[in-house]
């Protein structure tokens, strides 16, 4: 026997239909591409997402078609994220801090019909334009005064094509299970592979974002993504956000210390999110000027695992709680997140900054698992580490064009590449990267572990821990650190540091003081490239 319930499709469209019934005035604020902020109430953000929604029928959009984007997070592409999904077709949104040939090469997989692009990318267009082979129409996300003088040949004017089409839209009926996003990883092994989200997976997830033991959201809130829109729908939270209400600020391409500071104070910001590097130049901004920030109650950390110094630095300047999370494009992102549990109330505070390093419990929707190399799965002891294995309503089943096939396990599990360990109370906790793994002497040894160990040190900013090839042992680990501005540090004496925080066979062999370390498109850093440079220019150690 089946229920007798209302059969009512989960799509994107009613989202922003609702925004604009019940909070028409909440406003979503933005730092343009061309400088000013721009704010609008949820009413007319529809009202604009309807006039986008027939100008994209008008250049020939039809349902199943790739929309691409090359764009920061702002109001004209929160409009595409409803207006494009909305009229059957699937919103690519392209990082555009994939290399140029890479850029090409994922318009080309998907097959995109259409690229819609901010004005700073304009070179980028203007190099990869030609090698787009299914592009047919270029849009210009701008006014006329601010168009781009080497944007291809025919290109359109944003502002211009919402002023020509009507008001008037009626939104198609859509199966909830049809494709709505396109997101490609950051392909840091071989090409990226694509990730097509559903329009039910993708109102699951921000359904299941709002709820209090995850991002918590409600009307009052003021939520400003500093994860871009083009990484992971900006983790979900331009869907989460309008869904309950919540004043949303989108901060461009300023994503500065400065500008987000100042952003953040300015707009009475209650939540955000991003990468530690982010944080990082907040946190200085903010000690240069003698500043700290009084309305953030909730920063969410992910992207890479912050250390307890980095945890501590950035509560005591933003005044907020730091919650880790876990996700990826593969999990639209959100995967657990940490949350304190009732019986947390009162302990210790070493303890409970302990517990903040550990990634966090899993939530429903997002089944975990860890598994060893045989596939067996391990005791939730905290102590077993394995690959880490994850399934669930907003977690990809296959690759688009079913790239990448040896991810997804044949009882419909996808292999996350990632090392971890889960508790007796379900804390996940990563250990490594499956590549990244130290493996010394047979034995494992956590880069995230060194890292946390070396960033304890107040000098130190920012570090990675790779292996090094060896000849007794495999492999033994090298630390590479930045400094904070301002500061010195002996390389022995932060290897010292580290000795007196892990186990002594963990000590790096060599702990190097750097620049810069490489980041990638999507704020981690680049351990592969750090690997190659290493070994390009590193003589073979001595037994």
């Amino acid at each position: 026997m089946q229920g007798l319930m209302m059969d009512w499709p989960l799509t994107l469209p009613s989202i922003l239909e609702h925004a604009a019934l019940y909070h028409p005035d909440r406003e979503v604020v933005a730092r343009t591409v061309e400088g000013p902020i721009h704010r609008y109430g949820y009413a007319e953000a529809l009202a604009r997402t309807k006039r986008l929604a027939n100008a994209l029928l008008e250049l020939g959009v039809k349902p199943g078609d790739r929309v691409a984007t090359l764009a920061w997070s702002t109001h004209r592409h929160f409009e595409l994220y409803f207006a494009a999904t909305g009229v059957g077709a699937v919103l690519h949104t392209i990082n555009p801090r994939l290399h140029p040939e890479q850029v090409a090469w994922v318009a080309n997989h998907a097959e995109d019909v259409i690229l819609l692009y901010d004005i700073s990318f304009a070179d980028l267009v203007a190099e990869t334009a030609s090698k787009m082979a299914t592009v047919r129409t270029f849009v210009a996300l701008t006014d006329r005064a601010h168009l781009p003088a080497n944007a291809p040949k025919g290109t359109r004017v944003y502002e211009e094509l919402l002023a020509a089409a009507s008001a008037e839209f009626r939104w198609p009926e859509l199966d909830e299970k049809a494709a709505c996003g396109l997101c490609y990883t950051s392909g840091t092994t071989g090409n990226p592979k694509g990730v097509l989200y559903s329009h039910r997976s993708t109102v699951l997830h921000a359904m299941a974002l709002a709820l209090p033991d995850n991002f918590d959201f409600s009307a009052a809130d003021v939520v400003m993504p500093c994860a871009q829109m083009y990484h992971a729908n900006a983790w979900g939270t331009p869907y989460a956000a309008p869904l309950v209400g919540a004043k949303l600020v989108l901060p461009g391409r300023a994503l500065d210390g400065a500008s987000v500071a100042e952003l953040i104070g300015d707009e009475g910001v209650t939540f955000v999110l991003g990468v530690p590097t982010i944080w990082v130049g907040v946190a200085e901004h903010l000690e240069q000027a003698g500043k700290s920030l009084d309305c953030v109650k909730t920063i969410a950390i992910g992207g890479s695992a912050p250390t307890a110094a980095l945890i501590s630095r950035i509560e005591s300047r933003l005044g907020g709680a730091v919650h880790q999370i876990w996700g990826m494009t593969e999990t639209s992102p959100l995967g657990v997140i940490n949350r304190p549990l009732p019986q947390h109330a009162g302990e210790d505070p070493a303890v409970s900054t302990q517990r903040k390093l550990k990634q966090g419990r899993g939530l429903f929707g997002v089944q975990l698992r860890v598994v060893d190399e045989a596939g067996k799965a391990l005791p939730r002891d905290g102590r077993s580490p394995g690959r880490l294995q994850v399934k669930g309503p907003w977690v990809a089943q296959a690759y688009f064009k079913h790239d990448g096939a040896a991810s997804f396990t044949d009882d419909g599990w996808f292999d996350t590449g990632d090392i971890a360990t889960i508790d007796a109370e379900g804390y996940l906790r990563l250990t490594d990267r499956a590549k990244d793994v130290i493996k010394s002497g047979g034995e494992w040894i956590s880069t995230l572990d060194l890292e946390d160990a070396v960033c304890s040190h107040p000098a130190v900013a920012m570090a990675a821990a790779v292996g090094m090839p060896h000849p007794k042992w495999d492999e033994r680990p090298l630390l590479l650190v930045t400094l904070r501005p301002g500061q010195s540090a002996d390389p022995e004496a932060l290897k010292r540091h580290v000795a007196e925080r892990v186990a002594r066979w963990w000590v790096p062999d060599e702990v190097r003081i750097v620049d810069a370390l490489p980041i990638g498109p999507t704020g981690k850093v680049l351990k592969r490239e750090l690997r190659d440079q290493l070994t390009s220019v590193t003589p073979e150690p001595a037994e």
